[in-house]
């Protein structure tokens, strides 16, 4: 640990000095990209300051109790070595998980996609909260939301919808909610009081980017037909609902949220790409044995990940066995409470193999 921590070192005194050159200074892209590396940089360095520092003390400390003969100041020393020892555990611990190899896709803006499952109408509302749900944790982090397809019911929720969360960490913190989200509650239409269980699928996708994934020309097949919204009326007098088909993988994406055409196949490109670039990164992973065996889950959309019991007040997370109260808080947005969690569960999994 302590060779690869002075390589890092190393690296962060180079990153500085490279950001201090006139040439690069000139580059506004070399320059941004040099910055975001020393910020990521910067919170090891701090760390290794205090892990050093402890470890300065820790020797200081036992200097004394080998040298002196005070009673007092022995007790003292001694004292000290003890939280010192239980700093430097804590200490090495926190170097451990800076150190563990990053996801190179957490950093990334994400796709979402939500489609209402078992449980009819109630099924299709659920799917709506969970997009309102999702859209108020976003605002809460400062991102940005886009939608770029959606299938609306009359009812006010979705049988399926695609949005966009732009940020930087999105990843990192909405790919553990890929999965069966449950909710058992009395539906509004119930008349006998009885708690109905209705389901929707949440997958959540890195953005993938031009640089990630090469999709050739040839291997889509492209349609235009009109919009149209609920119960088949059109919204739309001309061609601007778009389809497109990845030939090679039998991917379809349709778009038709916007009037404009142009638009319309910019989001299901950007929607088509990510699907291709998930299924991609999902093949990779299932051939690595840790992923396999991961405690918070592979992310599968069959997967039952999540159930919010209203009657109870209650969301449980299966995965890591996590009882939350507060449900209408949760839904407002107060989903850190469950992702914390989670992400100190995905990195003692990691440490452990």
């Amino acid at each position: 640990m302590l060779d690869k921590l002075e390589k890092i070192e190393l690296h962060y005194a180079d990153v500085k000095k490279e950001l201090e050159d006139p040439a690069v200074i000139s580059q506004p892209q070399k320059l941004q990209e040099l910055g975001i590396e020393l910020s990521e940089l910067e919170p090891i360095i701090d760390a290794m300051a205090r892990y050093r520092k402890i470890l300065t003390d820790i020797a200081g400390n036992e200097e004394i109790i080998s040298h002196e003969s005070d009673p007092d100041l022995l007790e003292m020393a001694r004292e000290e070595l003890n939280g010192l020892k239980a700093q430097i555990e804590s200490a090495e611990q926190e170097l451990k998980l800076m150190l563990l190899p990053r996801d190179p896709r957490d950093e990334k803006n994400v796709i979402i996609e939500i489609r209402a499952g078992t449980g009819g109408d109630e099924a299709a509302l659920f799917a709506g909260e969970l997009v309102r749900m999702y859209l108020k944790y976003a605002d809460r982090r400062g991102w940005r939301t886009e939608v770029l397809s959606s299938h609306e019911t009359e009812g006010g929720g979705y049988k399926e919808i695609a949005f966009g969360v732009y940020g930087r960490g999105a990843y990192s913190r909405l790919k553990f909610e890929s999965g069966t989200h449950r909710v058992q509650r009395v539906p509004v239409t119930e008349s006998n009081g009885r708690v109905h269980t209705s389901a929707a699928t949440v997958a959540v996708m890195a953005e993938a980017e031009e640089l990630d994934l090469v999709i050739r020309p040839e291997d889509l097949k492209i349609d235009v037909y009109r919009s149209s919204g609920h119960g088949g009326q059109s919204v739309n007098t001309t061609d601007s609902a778009v389809r497109i088909t990845h030939l090679p993988t039998g991917t379809v994406v349709a778009c038709q949220d916007e009037r404009s055409q142009l638009k319309n196949k910019v989001k299901a490109m950007s929607i088509l790409r990510s699907r291709i670039y998930a299924a991609e990164e999902e093949r990779k992973a299932k051939e690595r044995e840790t992923e396999r065996r991961s405690q918070v889950g592979s992310g599968d959309r069959s997967e039952k990940i999540r159930t919010y019991n209203y009657p109870q007040d209650r969301i449980t997370d299966h995965r890591i066995h996590l009882n939350i109260s507060n449900l209408p808080g949760f839904m407002n947005g107060d989903l850190d409470r469950a992702i914390d969690p989670l992400i100190i569960a995905s990195q003692s999994e990691h440490l452990s193999s």
